[in-house]
């Protein structure tokens, strides 16, 4: 007899029909945000990892959950298993249909999901609450999130955010500017949940939070921004996949991907009458002139009055690959999108300026990271543009042609991943708390090194040199050079006995339970190589095996382990004058990264255990320790955070509410 799935009541049970499940499902959503239209192919249709779904939709990691709360009522929910959706890949794109903004907010959710998972080499997994700490009567905590919850329509407020006591993600929608309001209607409603960057942004900032338990603990200024960065530096990565706008961008920039403004569709001149096009711009000048409110944002792009478009046509557009968040940006009266890749130039100045901005601070690590990449991008395609140039023509000036452009595509997708997979592993081997840009440097150095020992193109030079512009470096490192700036290897801590690896499916319960009191006894042993209290308990917040593919093409096993320590510090040595001022919790601990056990083979007759291949943390003990401990407690003071109910754990948590009101 044909059943019907408990699920989807208008799909037939794959096993009853004896039918293979698909492996993929196709989506329709805009590659930008509704302001472009289907300007640049902005209509796409994105490929997602397949799941059954309820309404919502609701799959295993996320449910979209549209609750209208300024109108106070539940919209319907899209069910994307009705065979007449999954016929037509969904909802066509809309922005006057509730039900496709759940649909484009669960697909872009899925699709920064896939990204992650596939450049960590595991599944993730959301916020939990101190899961290893202690014993396993503590397995299930109200502050878990085992479920991401999205709300297309939380608010009627330009912003958006992750809130983990919200279990989710909340959307914003807002009305634009009446002036200066860019491609949207003056007053229309704007909807966050419709952009592709601001999702991407915020599912990031929710994927951090997974992997790493204390960095929404703002302990120096570069917690935050490394935050707002690497949310921003997904978002801009993805920009990358979307396939029809890359190759359209690529024959608009003469293949330079960097620059700022598009080709104009009408930018030659020289078959246009000389006479007619001085009497053009003469009567537009007049009319500017006459009146403030011609003047729109097209404006803002020439320097010289003569360069001034006539017609539409000679406007030159941004660059849509290097903006991030166009509509929302245009609709709040700025010129073009939130931030740019390329938001801030090579120098070692800004570092120094607005330190208590992330967005801004966190947008120097953005501009360094995609300065390497569009450098390396360059070298690559280098060889291409010389063969194109053999034959006489411009890389500039010419229409590029489709095959060089599609070669061209290629090279920037590719390179766009690599630097992606750099980046999400180099969260990996960063410090478990208290982190810095020059970690991160460290620690994507480091990657870089795993990845591509050889490194052909000029990756890590490429990073150093970007970074160093930017006045980047490690406090931590000798030298700045490759060599001194990845993180050592360390050959003197013992091997972590009975650590079970699992599959890259994941741990069992059990298995987990286990892992947790072996590494908890492991570390109790070890307190003085890793530079812990020997009085303070030792807690294990997280602990992920990871499978990734080596060039050679074998398969390499390794776990990711936080150790973490922690005490309440005092504000009150600081302030004596203030004597209600209270505590803030300072934490030690080490990152570990284990190699899994080596099998038995004809040369080697038994199992090895687990080694420890990198330490890499911030210790309780010593003088570094004094230093940091005071540090935080002077940043904590400067943010007014010595003030209020500082036993409060949330009281030292980022609030990323207040922190995206400004977007």
């Amino acid at each position: 007899m044909v059943t019907k799935t408990k699920n989807s009541p208008h799909a037939e049970s794959h096993e009853a029909l004896n039918l293979p499940i698909p492996s993929t499902r196709s989506l329709q959503v805009y590659a930008i945000d509704p302001s472009s239209g289907k300007y640049s192919g902005n209509q796409v249709t994105v490929q997602i990892p397949w799941e059954p779904l309820t309404p919502g939709p609701t799959g295993h990691k996320i449910a979209v959950v549209d609750y209208d709360a300024t109108n106070k009522c539940y919209y319907p929910p899209v069910d994307l298993d009705h065979k007449l959706l999954l016929a037509n890949d969904g909802l066509d794109p809309t922005e006057a249909d509730p039900r496709f903004h759940q649909q484009m907010i669960y697909a872009i959710a899925s699709r920064t999901i896939q990204m992650f998972e596939v450049a960590l080499g595991r599944k993730i997994h959301w916020r939990r609450a101190d899961r290893f700490g202690g014993s396993k009567d503590e397995f299930r905590k109200k502050d878990d999130i085992w479920v991401l919850k999205l709300y297309p329509h939380a608010m009627q407020q330009a912003n958006a955010y992750y809130s983990p006591q919200a279990h989710g993600i909340l959307f914003g929608y807002f009305t634009a500017n009446k002036t200066r309001q860019g491609r949207n209607l003056p007053g229309q409603l704007v909807f966050s949940c419709l952009s592709q960057d601001i999702i991407a942004h915020e599912v990031t900032h929710a994927v951090i939070d997974g992997i790493r338990t204390y960095f929404t603990e703002p302990t120096n200024p570069d917690v935050l921004a490394f935050h707002e960065g690497f949310a921003d530096l997904c978002a801009l990565f993805s920009h990358f996949s979307q396939h029809d706008s890359l190759i359209d961008t690529i024959r608009q920039t003469g293949g330079k991907l960097y620059q700022p403004n598009l080709k104009a569709v009408a930018d030659d001149t020289a078959d246009k009458d000389p006479a007619i096009i001085a009497e053009l711009r003469q009567l537009i000048d007049t009319m500017r002139k006459s009146s403030s409110a011609t003047r729109d944002v097209a404006d803002g792009d020439y320097e010289d009055d003569k360069d001034k478009p006539v017609i539409t046509a000679e406007i030159r557009q941004a660059n849509p690959l290097i903006q991030l968040a166009i509509q929302f940006g245009q609709a709040t009266g700025k010129s073009c999108g939130l931030r740019s890749a390329l938001g801030t130039p090579p120098n070692s100045d800004d570092i120094h300026k607005n330190v208590n901005d992330p967005h801004f601070r966190g947008s120097i690590l953005v501009a360094a990271v995609f300065d390497a990449f569009f450098s390396v991008y360059m070298k690559r395609a280098d060889k291409l543009f010389r063969i194109y140039r053999a034959g006489g023509k411009d890389t500039v000036s010419d229409e590029l042609p489709a095959p060089l452009a599609e070669l061209l595509a290629i090279s920037a997708t590719q390179t766009s991943v690599q630097f992606f997979q750099l980046c999400a592993r180099a969260i990996d081997y960063c410090p478990p708390i208290d982190i810095t840009f020059g970690d991160f440097l460290r620690a994507i150095i480091t990657v870089s090194r795993d990845m591509d020992p050889g490194d052909d193109d000029g990756v890590r030079d490429a990073l150093m040199e970007a970074f160093r512009l930017r006045g980047i470096y490690s406090g931590s490192a000798k030298f700045y050079s490759e060599d001194a700036l990845s993180w050592p290897p360390d050959a003197n801590l013992p091997p972590i006995e009975d650590l079970i690896f699992g599959s890259p499916n994941g741990l069992t319960h059990e298995e987990n339970d286990h892992n947790g009191e072996a590494l908890r006894k492991w570390a109790n042993e070890n307190r003085d190589a890793l530079r812990l209290d020997p009085n303070l308990p030792i807690t294990v917040p997280s602990f992920h095996p990871v499978f990734h593919t080596k060039q050679n093409g074998r398969l390499h096993m390794a776990m990711v382990v936080e150790i973490i320590q922690s005490t309440q510090a005092k504000f009150i040595d600081a302030i004596p004058a203030i004597p209600q001022a209270g505590t803030f919790p300072f934490r030690a601990g080490v990152t570990l990264i284990v190699d899994a056990p080596k099998p038995k083979s004809h040369t080697e007759p038994k199992n090895f255990p687990p080694t420890v291949r990198f330490v890499i943390g911030r210790e309780m003990t010593g003088p570094e320790a004094k230093t940091r401990e005071q540090n935080q407690r002077s940043f904590f003071i400067a943010q007014g955070l010595a003030m209020g109910n500082t036993e409060d754990a949330a009281h030292f948590q980022a609030n990323f509410g207040v922190l995206h009101e400004e977007y």
